[in-house]
C-alpha cells in the first residue's frame, strides 16, 4: 500500500508500466467534470471509475482485495478514511473471491486508516486488503483499476 500526493506520483510511475499512463489521465483530464462511471484508457488493462457517493462509517465500510487489479485511489473532494491490512492477515471472509467483479470482502477490522484528502491518492496491491469511501460528508474521487498481468 502506497499512500502519496499528486505532486510525487512520479516517484511511483515506474512500479507498473501503466502507471505512467494513469498519472498523464489525471494530469490531462479535468476529473471534477467527469460524471460518475467508468471511463477507458487502456481498454481492461487501465480504466478509471468516477464515483461521487456518500461516505459511510468505519463500522459500515468492509475489507476488500482484488487479484486482477492494482487500484490508484484518488480522492476528489472530501476526506476518504481509508481501512487497510494486509491480506495475509484477513482470515475472515465474507465470501468467496468472485473472479467476475475481481472482488472479495471480508469480516476482518483493517489494522490501520489513511486519512486520504484531496488531492492525495493510496495504491493498493493484489496483496492489500482495503475498505475505502469511509467519511461523515460526500466522497468524490476517481479508482484507476491497473491490471497485474496485460493481456
Amino acid at each position: 500500500m502506497i499512500f502519496a500526493s499528486l505532486s510525487q506520483a512520479d516517484r511511483y510511475a515506474a512500479l507498473h508500466p501503466l502507471f505512467p499512463r494513469a498519472f498523464e489521465y489525471i494530469r490531462n483530464t479535468n476529473l471534477m467534470l467527469l460524471a460518475p462511471g467508468r471511463y477507458p484508457v487502456v481498454g481492461d488493462d487501465l480504466f478509471a471509475i468516477v464515483e461521487h457517493v456518500p461516505g459511510r462509517t468505519r463500522e459500515a465500510a468492509k475489507l476488500e482485495c482484488h487479484r486482477k487489479y492494482i487500484d490508484i485511489q484518488l480522492v476528489l473532494e472530501g476526506t476518504d478514511e481509508m481501512g487497510w491490512m494486509p491480506l495475509a492477515d484477513c482470515h475472515e471472509p465474507v465470501s468467496d473471491y468472485s473472479p467476475e467483479k475481481d472482488i472479495q470482502f471480508f469480516r476482518d477490522a483493517p489494522a490501520s486508516w489513511v486519512a486520504t484528502p484531496p488531492g492525495a491518492f493510496c495504491i493498493f496491491f493484489p496483496e492489500d486488503a482495503h475498505a475505502p469511501l469511509v467519511a461523515s460528508g460526500d466522497i468524490r474521487k476517481v479508482i484507476f483499476k491497473i491490471a497485474t498481468a496485460r493481456g
